[in-house]
């Protein structure tokens, strides 16, 4: 079963930049739909950003324009670069797949305060 391990995560001022990524270890992450979550204490987890097997891209009106999502399948890695940051991406993320597939990685925390 796949298991995954999200990092990247820190404090960062409005405006800057955070690169998070995802190591996936186990076989078939190639052919997975794969999503970037973030969940703010006390709100349900969202899906801000997905990447089909065939690296086709959609984003959530929040970070469109912001973020980019990409996957490298020969690392079994999902990245999300974070540009122009907000208070607001203040969260935990997470990835999965988009049927939540599998078990929950721990998370990394992204701070975007002065």
């Amino acid at each position: 079963q796949v298991q995954l391990v999200e990092s990247g995560g820190g404090l960062v001022e409005p405006g800057g930049s955070l690169r998070l990524s995802c190591a996936a270890s186990g076989s078939g992450f190639s052919g997975y739909y794969m999503g970037w979550y973030r969940q703010v204490e006390g709100k349900e987890r969202e899906v801000v950003a997905r990447i089909t097997a065939l690296q086709t891209t959609a984003y959530d009106i929040s970070v469109k324009g912001r973020f980019t999502i990409s996957r490298d399948n020969q690392k079994s890695t999902l990245y999300l670069q974070m540009n122009s940051l907000k208070p607001e991406d203040t969260a935990v993320y997470y990835c999965n797949d988009l049927s939540q597939t599998f078990p929950w990685g721990q998370g990394t925390q992204v701070t975007v305060s002065s």
